[in-house]
């Protein structure tokens, strides 16, 4: 597979190469035929629309709660109703990289590129940072931003989260047919077994297995660690490869392989596993390993060119309600990023105050890393030896 690039500068001016990866969140399983760019328009609401400009929020998919009989999402008809903001929300984010690719020309020419909210993973998040292509928030107008929870509240690429608050935690750790594998996986050891053979998938997303593998080999991903480290965690998965025990390397599709049965074991999301398991009868396990799994977060953040920043300000703010963001808990089942929201989710559905892949326990936080902060140099030359393992360099 052909793989393209650009460039992406970075605050000390360096040109960074970006490929483009498989798609992280691109199927739309069981979502009642919704497709890639999904809009909720502005019916009913032409008064509000001639007061208020319309808010554009870029999204990824089965990443907001949806109502299957309205063919609507209740938090943005919600939000429509409480701030008068003619709302529209697109499921346009497949991947990182080819998302930033397509809208990085337009933000370098500080033109409007369609959207007032878009939601990035915590690496690129940082790079758009770097780039100068978010804006900052008017503190005053976003006062939910307090409710972050408190070991998010400072991250390196926005110390104060002055430009950004997580929308959604994400845990990568491995998943199983429960029909194939009755015993589940416990261990990248039970995951790479013999009996797995052909059979086994691993994410596209380099953070989250090779994090999984260096992990595995005892590198602590969190803190610095050596070219060597991770280039032999590129060589064992290489090797997989090469042995036939890794049959693909892919995005979010690796689902729809779960279901076929062509894969019966995979490092995979906690989210994806979770929505899974409710369209199709809980048929799949998903564990952190014993060795470790990894942390991130999907971002939400004003582009630099947005036109409408109070609007996407109202937008963020109202997510950041307790209340509204146990909503969005229950349905999509990612890691909560809020303050307040576990008590809420009372309310909202007691059988999920205690899910710890929504809200993790002590145990479970220690249990996951955060890959490191890589250089520009690092992130060239890893990402090219990722693409090399996968088929793509």
């Amino acid at each position: 597979m052909s793989v393209s690039s650009e460039e992406f500068t970075t605050a000390s001016g360096t040109s960074e190469m970006m490929s483009t990866p498989f798609s992280r969140r691109s199927l739309l399983l069981g979502a009642g035929g919704l497709g890639a760019a999904s809009l909720i328009g502005i019916n009913g609401m032409e008064a509000a629309a001639a007061a208020k400009p319309t808010v554009r929020w870029a999204n990824w998919s089965l990443y907001l709660d949806y109502d299957n009989k309205t063919k609507k999402y209740p938090t943005i008809e919600n939000f429509i109703k409480k701030s008068g903001y003619p709302t529209k929300y697109f499921e346009v984010i497949d991947d990182n990289d080819s998302f930033t690719s397509k809208v990085q020309p337009q933000l370098k020419l500080k033109k409007d590129i369609g959207y007032d909210v878009v939601t990035m993973t915590e690496w690129m998040a940082a790079r758009w940072a770097a780039s100068g292509f978010v804006q900052k928030f008017d503190d005053a107008a976003v006062p939910n931003k307090k409710n972050v929870v408190p070991f998010l509240a400072n991250r390196p690429f926005d110390v104060g989260r002055h430009i950004s608050l997580p929308y959604q935690g994400i845990i990568a750790g491995v998943a199983w047919s429960k029909k194939s594998l009755p015993k589940g996986i416990q261990s990248l050891d039970q995951l790479f077994a013999k009996a797995n053979k052909g059979k086994i998938e691993v994410l596209s997303e380099m953070r989250d297995t090779i994090g999984l593998v260096m992990l595995w080999q005892g590198t602590d991903i969190s803190k610095p660690f050596t070219e060597a480290k991770f280039m032999n965690a590129i060589d064992y998965v290489t090797k997989m490869i090469h042995d036939g025990f890794i049959r693909q390397i892919k995005g979010q599709s690796y689902q729809e392989d779960l279901i076929s049965g062509d894969a019966t074991a995979v490092i995979g999301w906690s989210g994806d596993i979770n929505q899974l398991n409710l369209q199709n009868g809980n048929q799949f396990g998903f564990a952190i390993p014993e060795s470790g799994g990894t942390f991130a977060t999907d971002n939400l953040m004003i582009p630099s060119t947005s036109p409408n920043k109070a609007g996407a300000q109202a937008l963020i703010n109202y997510i950041y309600d307790p209340m509204v963001s146990a909503k969005i808990s229950n349905y999509v089942t990612y890691i909560n990023c809020v303050e307040g929201a576990q008590a809420a989710m009372e309310k909202v559905n007691p059988k999920q105050v205690h899910n710890t892949l929504i809200f993790p326990d002590d145990k479970m936080w220690k249990n996951l890393k955060i890959f490191r902060d890589l250089t520009p140099a690092e992130q060239i030359k890893f990402s090219t030896a990722f693409q090399k393992a996968s088929g793509n360099g």
